[in-house]
């Protein structure tokens, strides 16, 4: 017996397989082109690893998963847990394959929400000011991280293309910030004057603004979104003042969202949890201890692996098979 999961992330989608005591036993990634392409078959790795037999349920996150507001089983979700993939960052039609293969798979599967103004958790204000708040596989990271660390009240920074902070006061999740109007990733950003400029003027689109909003803005990296983060990091490592700058300015924005919803939460926070490919980096820079410059060691601060959305997905299944009824605050439906 094993349970799966699927992070559905901007340059791959993740699996995590855990035995039944909810101990990890492999993980694996496929980049989105080569699912696109059809030189990979999720389903087909999977079975490389695991007899799908032994599946009692798999958890999978998709885009932004605003057209759903609960845990829903696949065969009741309608164009895969999303309003429109529009505006939702660089697209290459990987994540679709690969969805569209686990549906035809019939392996028993339910797919995670994500954190938007109709999601019944969040608080009103949250969902008064932002339409859309996190994609689905930061919920999966969050759980992961209620886990491990057994924490009611914390902030969940996910540093990697893209940056979202989430909130979580008395075990559920409240607010989170995305990209598009908070803190810097990689490759996503803010959209700031200029860039509205540059929309309204008709030279970039907005999505395009956003896909090139982050750290890679500063640093004047434009490439594919699966070698930006590598580029960054070995032009920081050989003393680029650009990339550099991009990092400590990423860096900066990250640490102003994090102190400002420490700042509006109605409860003490226990601690920071980290993770994300950039949230969880010790070379060539460490994220922690750059973070903390601004944080002053005033907070406890956990760093999860790049995986932890992956197996969170996991740990989702394995309690939906389990018969838990919510999840942070998420309503499961059978």
């Amino acid at each position: 017996m094993v349970f799966v999961g699927m992070d559905h992330g901007t340059t791959g989608i993740s699996f995590g397989i855990m035995a039944a005591d909810g101990k990890p036993i492999e993980s694996f990634k496929i980049g989105r082109e080569d699912s696109k392409s059809g030189k990979v078959s999720a389903i087909e790795e999977l079975s490389k690893r695991v007899n799908l037999d032994d599946i009692k349920l798999m958890a999978i996150t998709y885009g932004m998963g605003d057209g759903i507001n609960s845990i829903l089983p696949i065969t009741k979700v309608k164009n895969r847990g999303i309003l429109s993939i529009e505006g939702a960052g660089r697209i290459t039609g990987g994540g679709t394959s690969v969805y569209s293969e686990i549906e035809k798979s019939k392996i028993p599967t339910f797919v995670i929400p994500g954190l938007h103004k109709n999601s019944p958790s969040l608080d009103p204000l949250f969902k008064a000011a932002y339409s859309h708040q996190a994609s689905s596989e930061k919920v999966s990271i969050c759980y992961n991280a209620y886990l491990t660390t057994n924490w009611n009240n914390m902030i969940i920074a996910d540093i990697s293309s893209n940056s979202v902070n989430i909130l979580i006061e008395n075990g559920k999740i409240r607010g989170a910030m995305d990209a598009c109007v908070g803190a810097m990733g990689i490759v996503h950003g803010p959209i700031d004057l200029e860039m509205i400029r540059n929309i309204d003027e008709n030279k970039i689109t907005a999505n395009e603004a956003f896909s090139t909003a982050g750290a890679v803005k500063i640093a004047n990296i434009n490439t594919k979104v699966s070698f930006m983060k590598d580029i960054l990091l070995s032009a920081y490592k050989e003393g680029n003042p650009k990339a550099k700058l991009a990092i400590d300015t990423m860096i900066f924005t990250v640490a102003m969202e994090i102190i400002g919803l420490i700042g509006i939460s109605k409860n003490k926070i226990e601690g920071i949890v980290l993770t994300g490919s950039i949230g969880s980096i010790e070379d060539p820079f460490n994220f922690k201890s750059e973070l903390n410059k601004y944080l002053k060691n005033k907070f406890e601060m956990v760093i999860l692996p790049s995986t932890s959305g992956a197996f969170g997905s996991a740990q989702i299944a394995k309690d939906i098979y389990n018969k838990k009824d919510n999840i942070l605050g998420i309503d499961i439906e059978p």
